[in-house]
């Protein structure tokens, strides 16, 4: 059976910055990656990396973090979405950064974003072939509870893809993705809080089975790092994660807190490209 190499990437707002420097450092490795799986802001950075974009996401953060269109509290009274949705997906990968879909149809990569189901509270997966006419399964995948609406694509009503899998690895496997790079952008100490279940269930009444996944979180997280934990001891997955806590807020204004998330990827990553090699020469 023919190996099929997959790149899991974590989310994590700003924070996800580190996974745009460990990708860029993925690249100019050209390693035979046949799918690419991504998780909210990870989902965004991997979709630049299957069209082969380097940097782009450190340009795009670093020039607009600041840009209250980019998300702040103003367009969350005005519209309900912390974000901009037309600006960040459809005016700024058209004109100011532009996306290059041709080449991300064309990719040899299989691109997933990773949901929230709200009716059924379960993670799904979205292979989505062309950002230009799907683009809503990527918006899904990255609108945060609570200051997003849900996103209503293919039929189902979306949210982050963090509430429900932050770490999509077991399920890339059971796709058949049975070697993976895998992206995280905290150190395995690292420890989901407590969800507050009366904001859950005040937000979401209409939805028990969202609010039950939703509190579950830190009981889901901790069993997915044991996961990854075997996966990496049996020589599945490569992890590639910081040692120690990135400081880096959700979201920030701060272009250094960008710049010094994405420097730290790419040094993390560089450092261990001869093992990577050799991890993948073994397979």
């Amino acid at each position: 059976m023919e190996t099929q190499l997959g790149l899991v990437v974590e989310g994590g707002g700003f924070r996800g910055i580190y996974a745009a420097g460990v990708l860029d450092v993925l690249h100019d490795l050209h390693l035979p990656f046949k799918g690419a799986i991504g998780v909210s802001a990870g989902a965004i950075h991997a979709a630049s990396f299957v069209s082969g974009q380097k940097e782009r996401s450190l340009r795009i953060y670093t020039r607009f973090c600041g840009d209250e269109r980019f998300f702040s509290i103003k367009n969350w009274l005005k519209t309900g979405n912390i974000v901009d949705n037309e600006f960040c997906y459809h005016e700024l990968p058209s004109i100011h950064e532009p996306f290059d879909n041709e080449a991300f149809i064309k990719s040899s990569m299989n691109y997933y974003t990773t949901c929230t189901d709200l009716e059924t509270g379960q993670a799904t997966y979205l292979h989505l072939t062309d950002l230009d006419k799907e683009i809503d399964g990527l918006i899904a995948s990255a609108s945060l509870p609570y200051v997003s609406h849900p996103v209503n694509f293919r039929g189902h009503l979306l949210l982050d893809g963090g509430c429900s899998d932050r770490v999509p690895l077991k399920a890339f496997e059971s796709m058949g993705y049975t070697k993976n790079v895998v992206v995280l952008t905290q150190p395995r100490s690292h420890k989901v809080k407590d969800r507050d279940a009366w904001l859950a269930r005040l937000f979401y009444r209409k939805y028990p089975e969202f609010c039950r996944t939703f509190e579950r979180s830190p009981q889901a997280y901790e069993a997915t790092q044991r996961y990854i934990d075997e996966a990496k001891a049996q020589k599945r997955a490569f992890v590639i994660r910081p040692k120690e806590p990135l400081n880096i807020p959700r979201l920030t204004h701060n272009p250094d807190d960008v710049r010094r998330g994405y420097e730290a990827g790419k040094r993390d990553a560089e450092a261990v490209v001869g093992e990577l090699l050799q991890w993948l020469e073994a397979s």
